[in-house]
C-alpha cells in the first residue's frame, strides 16, 4: 500500500509517445494530456499526481514531469500509447490522427489509495478507461472528464469518431466534462456550443469546458461564460485541449469561480498554442493576456 497522500488533482490517462508530422517533417514528442496538463498545473502552482501506464522502455520520458514537481505512478505496460498527428502549416488547425500503440487499460489497482480535490479522467482513445473505473473513481471525489477517450475509436490505422454507448450512465458521475466542438456535436446533435452544453448537462454533469478554434466556452450553475484563443501564431496546437481543461479545473479547484477559471483558461491557453509543448510559464503570462483580452 502506497501511503495516503494529498494532492489538488490526480490524472489519469496514458502518457504517449507521439509523431508530430508538420509539412512532411516529423518529430517525436511526448504527449497526452497527463503530460500538457500536470506541468501546466505545476506551473499554477498545484499539487499534482498523474497514473499512467507504459512500456518501461519509455519510462525516462517522465523525467520531465517529474522534475516539475509531478508525483508520478506507472504500470508497466506492452507498449507505449501513441498519435501520429499530421498537419499543414498553413492550417494548424486541421490534423490527421493515426494510432501507433496502445498501452492498455488503466485498472483501478493501476491508482493509489490518494486523496484528491478532483479525479480527471482524461484518456487519450477509447480503451484507456471504462465505465466500472469511472464509477468507482466517483465513489472518491469529484470527476472530471474528457470525452476524447471515449468517442475516438481506433479502427486499422485510423481513429474515428463514434457516438459512446454508455454515455447517460457515464455523465451521470461527472462534475467536470470536456469536449470539443466535434465531440459536442457528435453527442448532442447540436452545432452551437452553447445549446450542446445544455442538452449535456441534462445528463448529469455539473460544470461543462467545450473548445474550439476561437476559444472555450463554459457552461455552469445554469450560465455560460466564454474566453478567447488569441495566440500569435499556432506551433503549439497540439496540447490545446488537454491544458484548456487542466487549467480550468486546476483554478476551480483552487476556489476560482466558473467566470474567472474560464478566463485563466482562456489565457493560458493562448500562450501554449504559441510555442510546442506543455505550457511552462508564470500565472504573470496568464493575467496579462487576460488584462488585455479585457
Amino acid at each position: 500500500m502506497i501511503a495516503a497522500a494529498d494532492f489538488d488533482i490526480l490524472m489519469i490517462g496514458h502518457f504517449a509517445k507521439d509523431l508530430l508530422v508538420v509539412d512532411g517533417v516529423e518529430e517525436r514528442a511526448s504527449g497526452g494530456a497527463v503530460f500538457y496538463g500536470s506541468i501546466a498545473l505545476r506551473r499554477l502552482g498545484l499539487r499534482v499526481g498523474i497514473v499512467t501506464r507504459m512500456h518501461p522502455d519509455d519510462f525516462p520520458r517522465l523525467d520531465e514531469v517529474r522534475q516539475e514537481g509531478v508525483a508520478t505512478y506507472v504500470a508497466a505496460a506492452p507498449e507505449t500509447t501513441g498519435i501520429e498527428n499530421i498537419y499543414n502549416s498553413k492550417d494548424m488547425e486541421r490534423r490527421i490522427c493515426k494510432p501507433l500503440g496502445f498501452a492498455g487499460p488503466i485498472r483501478l489497482e493501476d491508482i493509489p489509495p490518494v486523496r484528491a480535490a478532483a479525479f480527471l479522467l482524461i484518456p487519450i482513445v477509447a480503451g484507456e478507461v471504462d465505465l466500472p473505473l469511472l464509477t468507482a473513481m466517483a465513489k472518491r471525489g469529484p470527476v472530471g472528464m474528457d470525452v476524447q477517450g471515449f468517442v475516438r475509436v481506433p479502427e486499422g490505422d485510423a481513429l474515428v469518431y463514434k457516438p459512446w454507448a454508455d454515455m447517460a450512465e457515464g455523465l451521470s458521475h461527472i462534475t467536470y466534462l470536456k469536449a470539443d466542438k466535434a465531440e459536442a456535436e457528435l453527442l448532442t446533435g447540436e452545432t452551437d456550443l452553447a445549446r450542446a452544453a445544455e442538452v449535456l448537462a441534462r445528463y448529469g454533469p455539473k460544470e461543462m469546458v467545450l473548445t474550439q478554434s476561437s476559444g472555450v466556452t463554459v457552461y455552469a450553475v445554469g450560465r455560460i461564460y466564454q474566453a478567447p484563443f488569441s495566440p500569435k501564431n499556432l506551433s503549439g496546437r497540439t496540447g490545446r485541449g488537454d491544458t484548456c481543461f487542466a487549467t480550468y479545473v486546476g483554478k476551480r479547484v483552487a476556489g476560482a469561480s466558473p467566470e474567472e477559471a474560464c478566463r485563466w483558461a482562456g489565457a493560458v491557453t493562448t500562450l501554449k498554442q504559441e510555442k510546442p509543448g506543455p505550457w511552462r510559464g508564470r500565472p504573470e503570462d496568464a493575467l496579462a493576456v487576460m488584462e488585455k483580452a479585457g
